[in-house]
């Protein structure tokens, strides 16, 4: 089931970590911590940043992502949210995608636990090479994320995947399939559906993106959507989507929770559309 935490009740999590917080004692350590695996790190989430790079994405809207990222891990809130909780560390790798097959890791798993770390990471991200993809495989891009966790050497309380896109899954296989994987191994799903262009014929934009990011692609505890129907607001949204993820709070007005019905756009809209261009 998707629902919302407590932002009490993650913030508690998170403290307790590492030991006793406020005479509450450490929880007995779960199966990802007590696997035996030596060499394993504790960390507080393990996030997985997955950039859509598909060709429906202009070089403008490609280099203010990036930039939008960088900026955010190095902003003031994102350190303020990541010292909130002591000995806070995050686990985070960055990679970009397109179609089924074509994911493209820029940061390999790195531990952010205050500005000299973070700033290494914001470099690393502006220093890649932009890139453009083809397709849109956001079902690709879940389940390389998922194989992303399973082999990073990290266990967090949480484990998030921050997917951005503009455009509804049209390649690989069915995103619900995907999702509902993921979200059986309990990994948290957060979208950043990108809407900044008026969709066209020709090509597999929808109108609700937002709504099909809502329903068809997000979910886990907490869950939730944010729009970026604005250029010149694509920083301040990558920044506090980012802070919120590393806080684990819960979601605020202008912040939509997983949705908990039948979807409102057709989750196969993309691969229709797609299947309709072809026959042009």
């Amino acid at each position: 089931m998707r629902w919302c935490v407590s932002v009490g009740a993650v913030l508690v999590a998170g403290a307790i970590v590492g030991g006793d917080v406020a005479g509450i004692a450490a929880p007995t350590p779960n199966s990802r911590f007590a696997d035996g695996n030596r060499g394993v790190q504790p960390v507080n989430v393990e996030l997985v940043i997955a950039v859509d790079v598909s060709y429906s994405m202009d070089m403008d809207e490609l280099a203010i992502q990036r930039e939008g990222y960088a900026h955010a891990i190095v902003s003031k809130d994102f350190l303020q949210a990541l010292r909130a909780i002591p000995g806070s560390r995050v686990a985070v790798t960055y990679f970009e995608w397109s179609m089924s097959g074509d994911e493209k890791i820029i940061i390999p798993w790195r531990v952010i636990d205050g500005p000299e770390s973070a700033d290494a990471v914001a470099a690393e991200i502006m220093t890649a090479p932009v890139r453009r993809g083809s397709s849109t495989s956001i079902s690709g891009a879940i389940d390389f994320a998922v194989q992303l966790f399973e082999e990073n050497p990290y266990r967090g309380l949480r484990r998030v995947i921050d997917i951005s896109g503009d455009g509804p899954n049209n390649d690989g296989a069915p995103v619900t399939g995907a999702r509902d994987a993921a979200l059986e191994k309990g990994i948290i799903i957060n979208g950043l559906p990108i809407m900044v262009k008026e969709p066209s014929l020709s090509t597999t934009d929808i109108e609700n993106l937002d709504l099909y990011y809502e329903d068809c692609v997000i979910g886990g505890p907490g869950a939730f959507v944010m729009t970026i129907e604005d250029r010149e607001k694509f920083q301040e949204a990558i920044r506090t989507k980012l802070v919120r993820e590393v806080a684990g709070l819960a979601p605020e007005s202008g912040i939509v929770p997983a949705a908990e019905k039948e979807p409102r756009v057709p989750c196969l809209i993309g691969e229709k559309k797609s299947q309709e261009r072809g026959r042009r």
